[in-house]
């Protein structure tokens, strides 16, 4: 395994049914996606009352799939109990979530930086001490300018939007499958340009 190949992957997003629909759940959208590829189902035994997960036998590794449970704003409790069992560092860990800075399905992979604004990175960030952390961020933008923020996040994808999100998700898919086989900067360089 590649010193930067990814051994976790926490998909951000707000548990509930009223939740599921919503842009700020493309995070939770790309899990199950992932476990629909993989043929996994998340554990109902959740990660030590933090988040539902499951384990990928993918090459003779294991790569663990997260979906906190803890609401978007406290993600970081989540990902840092099971990094922290597993002796996973931060550089091995991919946070995919949604991002209102990046077009309606435009996705864009980085290896660091800040939260910016986003709550459920910046709960990470914090919980694992370090902005370091890899994220594959997932555009659910623009925002009218008439709508705030929380509201737009908050709001059902329409049905246009939605009915191309399995095509948004498989992108998503492909660049979190070049992170666990050839590495994040190889995953990069594919997936930005």
């Amino acid at each position: 395994m590649k010193k930067d190949s990814i051994r976790l992957v926490a998909f951000l997003g707000n548990p509930g049914e009223e939740y599921r629909k919503t842009r700020h759940n493309a995070g939770f959208m790309a899990g199950d996606y992932a476990a629909g590829r993989t043929g996994l189902e998340y554990s109902w035994r959740s990660w030590q009352k933090t988040g539902l997960y499951a384990v990928w036998e993918h090459n003779g590794e294991k790569i663990y799939f997260l979906k906190p449970q803890t609401y978007m704003n406290l993600s970081g409790r989540a990902v840092q109990s099971l990094a922290a069992f597993y002796k996973i560092p931060p550089q091995q860990i991919l946070v995919v979530y949604d991002d209102l800075a990046l077009p309606f399905g435009r996705t864009r992979l980085r290896r660091d930086g800040s939260n910016g604004s986003h709550n459920g990175m910046g709960s990470v960030i914090n919980c694992l001490g370090s902005s370091a952390i890899p994220r594959l961020r997932i555009g659910i933008g623009p925002r009218p300018s008439y709508i705030q923020g929380k509201d737009y996040v908050l709001g059902n994808f329409p049905e246009e939007e939605m009915e191309k999100m399995p095509e948004v998700l498989e992108k998503a898919w492909k660049s979190i499958c070049i992170c666990v086989d050839e590495g994040l900067e190889k995953a990069m360089n594919l997936c930005n340009s």
